[in-house]
């Protein structure tokens, strides 16, 4: 995932084709029942989940979709080679079979992938699924008509590069193979030891060819999963589905599936979706949300109501908050002075401006704090909860400014509470105590966006974030820190231009690796190499808390999406 700014495409950190990034559910460490207001809290099949977004679920297509783990409502409707673990916690953060029968068979070198089908997988029409079906869903996605999904597979199957998809040519994608109808085989250009988290995405979707309608295939895509689109209106603002009676839980038992109608209402201010689910009432009893988060302030009054306290859930994504240097622009290029802002920094203030402990928690590290993604504790700078104004002085003298520098911090004035002006100003508070006069630049959103993601117009010192595509030191350190990746003329991610031969070939090295245990404790030294050098600060890490209605049973939230599994709901 990109940085909040492009969060409006991937995340919604992800626009809501994403669902992953924004929020998330989870009724304390046994409370995934959900029980609301007495009753029976057995989840059972049957009655209608509704679900009220801010975002509407646009581009439901799935090759247009930017997902990970394959989305959340998405997922109801598309099944890929591969899925997330629907379980709570750190066991939801591992990748499992879906359509496959394993995550996948790697060639020695990983740059193989072989994939055999389950049997007796149908559509909607009860029709076979095959996989011939999966290779043009995927072919599709790369019609320039149909964009919008996860670059990767451009980058990883060999000879796609400069492929424009099957309405243009016919021939398809040599570099994969279907030698029967339960067999797909992806040849790769460089090792990748983790292609079954990238068979995840939504791209990985069967479409059977005959019914693919091109643009509107949004409209009615064919379903493989265990609810169908009866109704899609004003692109995604109002979604129904209904259960695809061809969907066997005998070969998906990933997805419960126990509602039997789900209706998707978006373009809703964000205080009223909280409201109506703090209320509960009608049909808002059976109401979740996607995309929607408790603020400080709504946290508040809810924590101080005990029976609207136990509907609240708490719920983890791969995600950090971080000031960004840009070494190209004095006096960035020197390391003293980097690290002088890294002692000087209050991370206390920049938690209380974040929403309290209770939103956000505090960083030293630029990997997030979970196991899947090779955390390793360290804090190359140690200054404790509130600094180290002292040491960032004798740091700032040793750089040759001993009276201290008057610096500029660049932020986005989107009140946000990741890269907005509460946070620029708890860290202009914290340098000041270190003689550090920081001028702060508030940037509306799309300018701030496309200003730090130009080389050209990158600030030296600005506010950032990042999130994961999936859960794995792979997509978090790659994009940020790997020389090969730093983009001239385009969307740049690579903030401090790091080029380091030594960290581009250990990336290329754990990438060969088909041991994700394994390939994640090598991030993790990774990222504690890489911090050293001060590039970054990282400041918290979000925690999401987010309301359910009081009928609502079987919560379940993952470290993968931090997001209620909407696939797990049952409203009785």
């Amino acid at each position: 995932m990109r940085q909040p700014s492009a969060i409006t495409r991937r995340m919604a950190v992800a626009s809501v084709s994403l669902v992953v990034a924004a929020g998330a559910v989870s009724c304390g460490p046994k409370d995934n029942d959900a029980k609301g207001s007495g009753g029976d809290s057995t989840p059972h099949k049957g009655g209608t989940l509704a679900v009220l977004n801010s975002d509407p679920q646009s581009d439901f297509d799935p090759a247009r979709l930017y997902t990970s783990g394959g989305g959340n409502v998405p997922s109801l409707v598309f099944r890929t080679l591969t899925t997330r673990n629907r379980a709570d916690g750190a066991a939801g953060a591992k990748v499992v079979p879906d359509l496959a029968t394993d995550t996948g068979r790697p060639s020695e070198n990983a740059t193989v992938w072989t994939y055999t089908l389950k049997k007796g997988l149908k559509y909607e029409d009860g029709t076979a699924i095959t996989s011939a079906d999966i290779k043009y869903g995927i072919e599709r996605s790369f019609a320039p008509e149909l964009s919008g999904g996860a670059p990767y597979l451009r980058d990883w199957l060999a000879g796609a590069a400069d492929y424009q998809g099957p309405y243009k040519d016919r021939k398809g994608l040599s570099a994969i193979e279907t030698p029967d109808s339960r067999t797909i085989v992806f040849h790769l250009n460089k090792p990748e030891g983790e292609f079954p988290y990238l068979a995840t995405q939504t791209q990985f979707t069967p479409v059977p060819k005959a019914k693919d309608t091109g643009t509107k295939y949004e409209e009615h895509p064919v379903s493989s999963g265990p609810y169908k689109v009866v109704k899609n209106e004003n692109d995604g603002e109002h979604l129904v589905l209904e259960r695809n009676t061809y969907w066997s839980a005998a070969v998906d038992d990933q997805r419960k599936a126990y509602p039997d109608k789900i209706d998707v209402k978006s373009g809703l201010d964000s205080a009223v979706i909280n409201q109506r689910l703090s209320a509960s009432q009608g049909t808002d009893a059976s109401a979740v949300t996607t995309d929607t988060n408790l603020g400080p302030a709504e946290l508040a009054k809810v924590t101080g109501d005990k029976e609207l306290a136990s509907r609240v859930g708490t719920g983890h994504f791969g995600y950090t908050n971080y000031i960004a240097f840009n070494p190209k622009v004095k006096p960035f290029d020197n390391p003293k002075v980097r690290q002088a802002i890294s002692y000087a920094v209050d991370r206390s203030s920049v938690v209380n401006a974040a929403g309290g402990s209770a939103l956000a928690e505090a960083a030293t590290t630029y990997l997030p704090n979970q196991k899947s993604f090779g955390y390793t504790p360290y804090d190359p700078f140690p200054a404790g909860a509130t600094g180290n104004a002292a040491k960032a002085k004798e740091l700032l003298k040793e750089a040759g400014y001993p009276n201290g520098l008057t610096v500029t911090l660049t932020h986005d004035n989107a009140q946000n509470f990741r890269t907005s002006p509460e946070i620029a100003t708890a860290i202009q508070d914290a340098l000041k105590k270190a003689g550090i006069t920081v001028r702060l630049q508030g940037l509306e959103d799309n300018n701030y966006s496309d200003t730090i993601h130009d080389v050209k117009t990158e600030p030296g010192f600005f506010l950032a974030a990042w999130g994961a595509d999936w859960p794995s030191g792979g997509p978090f350190l790659a994009p940020i820190f790997d020389g090969r990746q730093i983009v001239k003329d385009g969307s740049n991610f690579n903030s401090a231009q790091l080029n380091d031969a030594s960290v581009n070939a250990e990336i290329d090295a754990i990438n060969k690796l088909t041991d994700l245990d394994a390939a994640a404790k090598r991030w993790g030294a990774l990222d504690e190499k890489i911090g050293a050098q001060a590039l970054t600060v990282p400041l918290f890490h979000p925690v999401y808390k987010r309301l359910v209605g009081k009928d609502i049973r079987n919560v379940v939230i993952s470290d993968w999406t931090g997001v209620l599994d909407i696939s797990q709901v049952a409203v009785k």
